[in-house]
Parts: C-alpha cells; structure tokens; sequence
C-alpha cells in the first residue's frame, strides 16, 4: 500500500484538492445519470431515486470512512461520516440563497421530504445509541450496524408508502414546485446498456477520489498533528459532500426545488450506513471510539435537519436575508458545530 505521508505536506495538499475536484465534477456525474436510471428501472420514484442517487453520490464517503476505519483510523472515519451530515445539510441552506423566487423550503414542502427527515433523524438516533453502549457486539460487530441498513431498507418502503397513499399533502401555492418523474418523458436517447456503463465509470472515478481524499486525509493529520475527528468532520466531510452542494445549486437555479432538497436528505440517510460499513472493517466496534465531540457533531446534525423540517412545516415565503428562518438558523448552527470541536 502507497505511504502517503512520504509525499509531504504539499504533495498531500494536492492530491487532497485534486480527488475534491474529480469527487465534484464524477459526482454531478453519475448523480445525474443515476437519476436518469431510476426513472427507467420502474422501481417507483423515490424508492429508485433515494437508492441511485443517494448511494452514488455518497460513494466517495463511504470508500473515504471503510478505507481509513480499516487502516486503524476510526475517529477520522467517524468524522466524515458525521460531519457529512452536517455540511450536507448546510448545503440546503446554501441552496436557499440561489433560489430567489421565494424560500426554498417553501417551494419544496412535500410529505416524502418530511418522512425522509425523520428517516434520517430515526438512523441518527439509532447509531447514537449504539454509541452509549459499545460494548456489546454479536460475531464482532456492533447489533447497530446490522439495524441500520435494515432500519434504511424499512424507511425506503416507508417513503414509497407516504409517496403513494397521499394520504397527506401540503398546500399548493403560487411558488410551489412540483417534480414529476417519467422515463416517457426523458431527452437522453442513450440505450439503458449504455448508462449503466457511463455510471459505472463515473461511479468507479468517484470511488476512487473518496480513497485518494481518505489516504491525503491520514497523510495530513499525521504531518499537521490536528485531530482525526476535527479534520474528518470538516475537511474530508466538505470534500466528499462537494457533489450535493453543485447539484442543490444547479437544480435551485432551474426550478428543480425537491431535487435540491429532496436528494441532500435522501442522501443524508444514507451515509449513516457509513458508520455500519465501517463497524464491519474495524477489530472493535467503532462505536467504542465515538468521542463526545462526535456525538455533539450528530446532534447537531439532527437538530439542523429538525429546524430544516420544521421550516418547511411552517412554509414562511420570505425570511430574513431573503431566505428562511430554518437556513438563517441551520448557518449558525453549522458555525457552532465546528466551534465545539474546536475548544
């Protein structure tokens, strides 16, 4: 295996840039294509969506926190995968700042993106728990991270119900947006063969950036002595978001409200499972290695995804700075989080 603190700081700097760079633009990439082949697997829109895009968009993180768990780095695998969280949900409110038509949690107030919230909230709960009792593990691994991708497969069934019930429904206004999802309707003329190969590459060069921005992460933690947690949280965490946060911004700016939103917490939910996948790579339960900095990490992130769904309860039109109450909160909140691990 490559020894990346021999390259040195530079080096290191550079490499951790560059995988940022390629994660960004093979991230857009294959959440694209990912959506497109949801809507022609005829597995059900959100169903098809929260699995596609969300698991090909949070691949970079999940090679990022299996790879470092495994080399005997828990906190720093811990970090991205919390911190993900946080800078993901942030990006809801950075997305508010480019949709000016009104505010964004507004226009995109469905019944699925509130039952995608507490789905997330639900999973987070669950690995927090886990971290309160450690110890305890069956055929060496926590009982947690075996709930956690079954808790995600539940959820999955759960939002398909809540998406074809409508047994709930928010209020239509003059600045609600609505997706709608049909593979008749589609302009890429590409055979199905064809994008699953296009994915697959696309795929591939993401998984392989999340590696390279795991191994210049150990590498700079090691020559700059800052803490695995701190640096996983924000560095590594931002790095392997960057594709939420182009996609939120690019489909604010064409009236694809419930994508911004909808796919940032649909994805959200997914990266907890980073935490289960790790468990599986690690000698103990990486659980026994969440600090108190990482659970406040979580908590926050659970608190900022809760205002974001209470904002779109309360569907306020304008707010302050021309965005939201919630985004105005969900920044300060954000702010507070990397304070905290920083004193």
């Amino acid at each position: 295996m490559i020894d990346f603190t021999s390259f040195g700081f530079t080096v290191n700097i550079a490499l951790f840039v560059a995988a940022a760079a390629v994660i960004t633009y093979a991230g857009v990439k294959v959440s694209h294509l990912a959506d497109e082949l949801a809507d022609r697997t005829g597995l059900g829109e959100v169903v098809a969506g929260a699995l596609f895009v969300g698991a090909s968009t949070s691949l970079p993180g999940a090679i990022t926190s299996v790879a470092t768990a495994w080399q005997g780095f828990p906190a720093l695998s811990i970090g991205n995968a919390l911190g993900g969280l946080t800078a993901q949900t942030l990006f809801i409110a950075v997305a508010d700042i480019f949709y000016r038509r009104a505010n964004l949690e507004h226009a995109a107030a469905t019944p699925v993106a509130l039952a995608q919230g507490l789905l997330l909230v639900a999973l987070l709960a669950t690995a927090l728990i886990g971290s309160t009792i450690p110890a305890i593990q069956v055929f060496g691994v926590h009982p947690v991270s075996y709930l956690l991708p079954v808790g995600y497969v539940f959820g999955l069934l759960l939002l398909r119900n809540v998406h074809q019930s409508d047994m709930w429904r928010a209020t239509v206004t003059d600045e609600t947006r609505e997706e709608t999802s049909d593979a008749s309707e589609s302009d890429d003329e590409r055979s199905n063969g064809r994008l699953w190969g296009t994915f697959a590459i696309y795929a591939a060069l993401t998984a392989l950036a999340g590696y390279v921005v795991g191994e210049a992460s150990i590498a700079l933690v090691g020559l700059t002595g800052v803490s695995q947690t701190l640096f996983g949280t924000t560095f590594t965490a931002i790095a392997n978001s960057l594709p939420e946060l182009v996609t939120a911004i690019a489909a604010v700016r064409i009236g694809a409200v419930g994508l911004a939103v909808g796919d940032i917490i649909g994805g959200n939910a997914f990266e907890i499972l980073f935490l289960s996948l790790a468990d599986f790579v690690t000698p103990q339960s990486i659980y026994r290695d969440m600090t108190p900095d990482d659970q406040a990490t979580g908590l926050f992130a659970a608190l900022m995804v809760l205002v974001v769904l209470l904002g779109m309860m309360k569907r306020e039109k304008r707010g302050a700075f021309n965005i939201g109450f919630e985004s105005v909160f969900v920044f300060g909140l954000y702010g507070l989080s990397v304070l905290v691990l920083f004193v």
